[in-house]
């Protein structure tokens, strides 16, 4: 699944071919994309519409519309935009947006989980309430921050990072690699984190975000930048997917478990269990 590195990947890619552009063909092809709104109803209100912008926040894309409005996006675990100069059919293609310079945006999904939902303007705060929570990466969450939205939680700390509410942005990758940096075992109850511990966490979160971003993002699955070019944070991770390996810190062997339903990858030695 894109976590925040790859969809700020995907932002920044978006940036270079949709500011400024207008939206002069647009034909969503699956219900689901835009569920409980009708697909046709919605490609309607888009054509014509010129891009202002693109933002992200946590997972989400978030494209500004000239009239205010904003098509909120979220790739799930298999959307993929990418650029094209000539329109050609391809797998699991869900929706194409013709642009005025004769290039095209399509938008593929094979698992069909991706959404995208037309906010009205001035309702992008309310749409972000209560589904993210601050953003790692805007130089205004801090440590204090972290431990106290861990404090009193018995949840693992893993389960609690994933919490889109808690932090944006971070997924099972990227959690995997903050908590073997911050020397935390992902089964920790997020409440047993003092002060020293929440701050290694939280600054490990950074690290490995902003290092992702630095790789154009992981590309294990689906995942493409909008040119198509993958991304390479896969062939620098520390534990995520690297069961049976040596741990680069300590030599001893990976292991993967299960915490909060999900494949976790640790250092039994680096991070003793709990």
């Amino acid at each position: 699944m894109p976590e925040l590195p790859e969809v700020e990947t995907v932002r920044r890619g978006l940036v270079k071919v949709l500011v400024g552009r207008e939206l002069v063909g647009v034909d969503i092809r699956d219900g689901r994309l835009t569920a409980p709104a009708d697909p046709t109803a919605v490609a309607h209100e888009l054509l014509g519409a010129v891009v202002t912008g693109v933002g992200r926040r946590g997972k989400y894309l978030a494209v500004g519309l000239d009239d205010g409005r904003t098509l909120v996006c979220h790739l799930r675990m298999t959307g993929w935009f990418h650029h094209v100069t000539e329109l050609s059919e391809r797998p699991h293609l869900r929706a194409v947006f013709h642009l005025d310079d004769g290039t095209w945006l399509l938008y593929s999904d094979q698992r069909r989980f991706g959404t995208m939902r037309l906010i009205a303007a001035g309702g992008l705060e309310d749409y972000w309430r209560g589904r993210v929570g601050p953003e790692p990466l805007d130089g205004v969450w801090t440590a204090p921050q972290l431990r106290a939205a861990l404090r009193g939680r018995t949840a693992p700390v893993k389960a609690l990072l994933l919490d889109q509410r808690i932090v944006a942005g971070v997924g099972n990758i990227y959690a995997d690699e903050a908590l073997w940096e911050a020397r935390v075992h992902p089964l920790t109850p997020g409440g047993r984190l003092g002060a020293v511990r929440a701050a290694r966490v939280h600054d490990a979160v950074i690290a490995v975000l902003e290092r992702g971003i630095d790789a154009q993002g992981a590309s294990i699955d689906t995942y493409r930048s909008v040119d198509g070019t993958p991304g390479s944070m896969q062939v620098r991770f520390n534990v995520f997917d690297r069961a049976g390996e040596p741990c680069p810190r300590c030599g001893s062997v990976i292991v993967k478990t299960r915490v909060a339903q999900r494949g976790t990858y640790l250092c039994p030695r680096c991070t003793p269990r709990p």
